[in-house]
């Protein structure tokens, strides 16, 4: 089984399609601006989960946010989670730099 991700800008999401198949088997859904990517939703269809379509999402969307020298903010539990497991990714988290307190 082939995983294929692509970047849909005007949509503000990735796609991952399985096969060369017209589906689409899972979306990354993201807000971005100049300097952060921030993950908001992930979602597989039901009969691809377990196969490694997620995780070719979040992996794809992660490498080109290094390239692009973005910062990753992981709202979706999804993203979290990953990253959680592969601290090769880690680095690409955004730390909040204020210095604001109550």
């Amino acid at each position: 089984m082939t995983v294929e991700v692509s970047h849909v800008p005007e949509a503000k999401r990735y796609e991952a399609r399985v096969d060369g198949a017209s589906k689409v088997a899972g979306v990354a859904e993201y807000i971005r601006t100049t300097e952060l990517v921030a993950f908001v939703h992930t979602e597989v269809e039901t009969e691809y989960e377990g196969l490694g379509v997620g995780s070719a999402l979040v992996r794809t969307a992660l490498d080109e946010a290094r390239a692009a020298n973005l910062r990753v903010l992981a709202t979706c539990p999804f993203f979290a989670g990953w990253i959680g497991r592969h601290p090769e990714y880690q680095d690409l988290l955004y730390q909040s730099r204020s210095r604001v307190s109550d």
